[in-house]
């Protein structure tokens, strides 16, 4: 199963929304908002956004020939588990704003916001996924939509944070069947209907 451009564009919109809210809370928190704190954002969120699929399509590779033959449920509901998860937090009510950017406030909300990525890496392992572009591009759209978040957080405030998670937790349940329902030939049979 091969992941286009256009599905690869989709998931790194999905998986940068965490990162996109998080960056609107640091947005709201900042007074004077400078590019220094887009870049930092954008910096942290973007490049840990690339690490962890790296490092989860590595773990992924190991164990590939053991689950090859469940490989498409694996992928499934492990996008369906972090989608449910960012609807989930998109219904829960903000935490405390804090407007520090210093490596020990922003190293874990990195880390944080890019877990459901290193899951992502590991279902990478099971598709045609070219690893480096797919990494790169996932980070350079988390780095560019963190840097709006900032901004949008410190114009509107909190407005657009739940909409974001949201929709990202849809997109990313919707890839997960969409694979899933690939791998099990549906679309070729409803196909086969039209035909």
């Amino acid at each position: 199963m091969k992941m286009g451009i256009g599905e690869l564009f989709i998931l790194a919109v999905g998986l940068s929304m965490d990162a996109f809210a998080v960056s609107v809370c640091k947005g709201l928190s900042v007074k004077k908002l400078c590019l220094k704190h887009m870049l930092l954002v954008g910096l942290y969120f973007g490049g840990f956004q690339a690490l962890m699929p790296l490092i989860g399509y590595f773990l992924g590779v190991q164990f590939q020939s053991l689950i090859q033959n469940f490989d498409h449920w694996i992928a499934f509901i492990l996008l369906a588990l972090i989608g449910a998860n960012m609807v989930k937090e998109s219904r829960e009510c903000a935490d405390e704003l804090n407007d520090s950017f210093h490596f020990k406030t922003m190293l874990p909300l990195a880390v944080a916001t890019s877990i459901d990525a290193l899951a992502v890496g590991v279902t990478f392992a099971f598709l045609q996924v070219s690893i480096v572009p797919a990494v790169s591009f996932i980070g350079v759209t988390t780095f560019i939509l963190s840097a709006i978040g900032i901004r949008i957080g410190n114009v509107f405030g909190a407005k657009y944070k739940s909409r974001a998670e949201l929709a990202g937790g849809i997109v990313l349940i919707l890839m997960g069947l969409k694979i899933l329902l690939e791998h099990l030939g549906v679309f070729d049979w409803i196909g086969s209907l039209f035909a």
